[in-house]
């Protein structure tokens, strides 16, 4: 037989190096994707190549047996296992399946109100990179009784970079540290260098973790794949169109009744349990006779594939194997959002497309999704099987999946899982239903009180301050997360000082323009009374500029709060209540200082999915990541705000998130550090810029009606930018890497900085980066490639000493 990776290991040069097996578990194709030019594609997932369900389902339970023996049975009757989303959701659940007595969650990428994220990650490689983790129990990481929390295994279809694994890794183990993980997938695919990077977070955790894989290799890329790769999908698309058409079935698509059983989660989106498994397994040979009872039996049903959707992988494979145990010629796949190149080639893993637009609502809004090496497959019957979600006129629709189906086989079939839908979890402590005011200066921050009001609880009399050096540790080494705890406030030199005041008196009239151009691009295009959020802190200062704006220029007095965000965690939801009690959610504009790589963008969107009627939209002073649409420049330049901590804030320090100081029904808080009032520069700043209104009218005029006819469309280069400084400086962790002037000044101020690259010829917006450097011992690094002025990295190993929220040290390595 002809290996599917034939054609592209020709024309690209691509090699599989490794295992005999490697080659009969995997193929070769092209993604259309910048960001990596070449998909391997499983014959064994059941994802993109229709499979006997029994092999499918039996590679993820021979591994999951395989972990079984690893761990013991003792150890395994503590562990938890997780699955990644959208592509390993089958494969989770069939390792634990072979675990036989573990509770099974995978991430996902609908966000669910009811639900409290208990964490998330990125997938820097993927089409769809942010992922969500949902259990409806809130306990579920915490499983393991009294010896403490027993071993995660983490199920992914391929181990590449090992990079999804190690976001995972780190971010669970700061939320819910553990001794033990072990990592799962069908091939490991490591080059030694990466290898190594997992060995390091083991070593500096103190954790073990064990790789356990059908088949082991390497992937040998030359240097210019990723161009080359791009130039022959562009060629390819040029020779054969594949348009999305619309159609009609010539016959309805007969739907068919599961008797799905009242209760049982449709999978692992939010927890599935070894008495899910159980019931589920009972139900299965009933709901297998519906089926081929309304196909008219095996005869009429002829060869048929089962296909699963997007992360609804488990729940159709298991019913495609209980039609091959009752005698079916049966295949199993699923759809995916991943877009990929099809070639109809024997040496290609994928030989035929359908495309269709997405019919689940999703999150992230309408796309295009496929359905590969169906069409051709010789199949007689195709049972569509969604989740009761996904069942909408778009399903039905013209052009729609199941109208595209029919173009590919004889017969369609739907069958529909009902949606899980999560209870939530009553917590046992009680609170009043009504949330407290905002907190107004003098009492709460040195801004006038109509300034802006803090959704925010005072937790000033805490002691919350940690050094740079331990805070910087714990956050790395899995002790704490970084909103745990506070920096201590950096106190200016002079010198230092007077750079700022240079800097505010030579960028006033640039601020004021860019102030006044967001203002009216808010007031124009998003509300004409809109109620403006600010993101505590960075973008605080910039409400309050765009309040009195709309002030001095239209006599509107616009009513502002600041709200607390965190990275990981998502923003303050009791806030986000409190404002759509007060306000109507359409009318309310997010505010913050600058982007940077556009991660707390993301975060924002994340967060409001599950709050209907509040736009995720920021709008930011300036936007050099072009990550949003509504700024007031995209230049990277020195905003004098962001030299200072709060005594350029209103004396506010970082918000905190602790699970001993705030409760689920509390804001969170914050400290007002009036010790420092005679430092205090926050309505100087505001004062000075103010000041610059009148002269810059015009000119915000001119940019406003420049901007209402520009593509200000967000492109994410930011994003693409920082992921190859990653990479190229070996740091392998997008978090670490803070591009522009503002987030260097941060990393700086309050990190334990690596090295700072700048841009050459960069001259006074750098001034007081290269004094923070000198005073830190930093070097700074000239590039002649940068997309932003300058880029701050933090110490990718750093260890010292470290606090957690708990107050227990984390012993140095």
């Amino acid at each position: 037989m002809v290996w599917t990776g034939t054609w592209v290991s020709d024309r690209l040069g691509i090699e599989l190096a490794g295992d005999d097996e490697l080659r009969g578990l995997l193929g070769l194709a092209l993604r259309r994707n910048p960001k990596r030019a070449h998909l391997l594609v499983s014959g064994v997932l059941g994802k993109h190549v229709p499979q006997l369900p029994s092999v499918v389902h039996g590679h993820g339970v021979t591994l999951g047996r395989r972990v079984r023996a690893l761990l013991g049975p003792e150890e395994a009757a503590r562990a938890v296992v997780l699955g990644y989303a959208e592509t390993a959701t089958a494969l989770g659940h069939a390792v634990a399946d072979g675990l036989e007595t573990a509770p099974y969650l995978h991430s996902t990428r609908r966000p669910v109100a009811s639900v409290h994220s208990a964490g998330g990650f990125e997938e820097s490689h993927s089409h769809a990179t942010s992922h969500l983790l949902l259990p409806e129990d809130p306990a579920f990481f915490d499983r393991g009784g009294e010896a403490g929390r027993g071993p995660l295994v983490l199920v992914d279809d391929e181990f590449s970079t090992g990079n999804t694994v190690l976001n995972t890794l780190r971010d669970l183990h700061a939320r819910h540290p553990r001794d033990h993980y072990v990592i799962v997938a069908l091939v490991d695919m490591r080059a030694a260098g990466d290898a190594g990077r997992l060995a390091a977070f083991a070593e500096e955790t103190g954790a073990r973790v064990d790789v356990v894989a059908h088949a082991r290799g390497t992937v040998r890329l030359p240097e210019d794949v990723l161009a080359r790769g791009l130039r022959l999908v562009e060629e390819q698309d040029g020779r054969a169109a594949d348009p999305l058409v619309p159609c009609a079935p010539a016959v309805a698509p007969v739907r068919l009744e599961l008797g799905w059983p009242a209760g049982l989660p449709d999978g692992g989106r939010h927890g599935f349990t070894p008495d899910h498994r159980a019931r589920l397994r009972e139900a299965l040979p009933a709901m297998a006779a519906r089926i081929v009872d309304g196909l008219g039996g095996p005869e009429q049903a002829g060869r048929v594939l089962v296909l699963g959707f997007e992360e609804l992988m488990y729940a159709p494979l298991v019913l495609a194997r209980a039609l091959e145990e009752a005698g079916l010629d049966v295949r199993f796949s699923t759809t995916t959002r991943s877009p990929v190149l099809a070639v109809d080639d024997p040496g290609y893993a994928i030989r035929t497309r359908l495309a269709f637009p997405a019919h689940d609502d999703p999150a992230d809004g309408p796309g295009e999704r496929y359905a590969y090496n169906v069409a051709g497959g010789g199949f007689d019957t195709v049972l569509a099987v969604v989740d009761s979600a996904a069942d909408t006129p778009a399903l039905h629709a013209p052009g729609g999946l199941l109208a595209q189906l029919a173009t590919a086989a004889p017969r369609v079939a739907l069958a529909v899982v009902p949606a899980h839908t999560p209870v939530p979890r009553t917590p046992d402590r009680q609170e009043s239903p009504v949330l407290p005011a905002p907190l107004r200066g003098p009492d709460f921050s040195s801004y006038e009180p109509d300034d802006v009001g803090w959704l925010l609880q005072d937790l000033s009399a805490v002691r919350l301050e940690a050094p740079v050096e331990e805070r910087e540790e714990a956050v790395q080494r899995g002790g704490a997360h970084y909103a745990e705890s506070l920096p201590v406030e950096y106190q200016p030199t002079e010198e230092y000082q007077e750079l700022y005041r240079d800097a505010l008196a030579g960028s006033a009239a640039r601020i004021a323009r860019a102030v006044g151009t967001v203002t009216e691009l808010v007031l124009a295009e998003r509300s004409p009374r809109p109620v403006l959020v600010s993101l505590a802190r960075a973008g605080t200062p910039v409400g309050v500029l765009m309040r009195r704006w709309a002030r001095h220029r239209h006599g509107t007095e616009l009513p502002h709060y600041a709200v607390s965000i965190v990275r990981g965690r998502g923003i303050d939801a009791n806030a986000l209540r409190w404002l759509a009690a007060h306000h109507d959610p359409a009318d309310v504009v997010f505010v913050d200082g600058w982007t940077g790589k556009g991660a707390i963008t993301r975060e924002l969107a994340d967060a409001l999915a599950g709050f209907p009627g509040f736009d995720p939209e920021i709008a930011v002073l300036a936007d050099p990541g072009s990550c949003v649409r509504t700024y007031g420049t995209r230049e990277d330049f020195l905003i004098p705000s962001a030299c200072l901590n709060s005594t350029v804030s209103g004396l506010i320090s970082r918000t905190v998130l602790r699970d001993d100081l705030v409760g689920p029904h509390d804001y969170h808080g914050a400290k007002f550090y009036r010790e420092l009032s005679g430092s205090d520069v926050s309505r100087d700043f505001v004062a000075a810029v103010e000041a610059r209104f009148d002269e810059v009218a015009d000119a915000v005029d001119q940019q406003v009606k420049e901007a209402a006819s520009a593509d200000r469309a967000p492109t994410w280069e930011g994003w693409a930018a920082v992921e190859r400084i990653s990479e190229e400086q070996g740091i392998h962790d997008v978090n670490l890497v803070k591009p522009g002037v503002g987030e260097t000044t941060r990393v700086l101020l309050r990190r334990v900085p690596w090295k700072i690259l700048a841009r050459r010829g960069a001259g006074a917006d750098l001034a007081h980066i290269r004094l923070l450097a000198e005073q830190r011992g930093v070097p700074v690094e000239e590039r002649d490639d940068l997309p932003y002025t300058c880029v701050g990295l933090i110490h990718p190993r750093y260890t010292r000493g470290a606090t957690g929220a708990d107050g227990k040290a984390v012993g140095s390595a």
